[in-house]
């Protein structure tokens, strides 16, 4: 609502019913603040600005390389690597690489250096020094509440 019907609202409130509204009440009870669009202190601030100080602020710079890391992935090694090996995280200088196969992995464990030195060209920042490339891992039979030591599952069934 405009300020002009509010203040038509409030006057028509009162001249009616001698009352005014809860609202009018406080807005009375409060100083007057008179400041104007252009006086000092009132400049405004460019996006940017405010959120460069914001990520210096909190140290949030290399979390937003790491994460411009991941989603550039596929612009690093290409579409067809990135649609079978995945970075997974980052833990102490070494990027950790998921792989859809033990294939996928061993090749990329040899192309690593190229790897390597692509992502250090693009994020230095990040000051990677090694990366490891995971295959998919194997099941693990040792779970449940009633797990017993002993050699595993065998057969059992002949």
């Amino acid at each position: 609502m405009s300020d002009y019907a509010q203040s038509f609202y409030h006057l028509m409130l009162k001249s009616v019913t001698g009352k005014v509204s809860y609202d009018q009440k406080k807005l009375d009870k409060r100083p007057k603040n008179n400041s104007q669009p252009f006086d000092p202190n009132r400049d405004p601030i460019k996006l940017s600005n405010s959120l460069d100080e914001v990520i210096g602020q909190y140290d949030w710079g290399n979390q937003l390389a790491q994460a411009e890391l991941f989603v550039s992935w596929q612009d690093i090694v290409g579409s067809n690597v990135a649609s079978a090996c995945r970075p997974n995280n980052i833990e102490r200088e070494t990027l950790h690489v998921n792989c859809s196969s033990t294939a996928w992995a061993t090749q990329m464990r040899l192309m690593s250096r190229q790897v390597l030195s692509e992502v250090n060209l693009r994020y230095p920042d990040l000051a990677i020094a090694e990366i490891k490339f995971h295959g998919p891992q194997a099941p693990n039979w040792n779970r449940g509440p009633r797990s017993v030591p002993g050699r595993g599952p065998r057969d059992t069934y002949g």
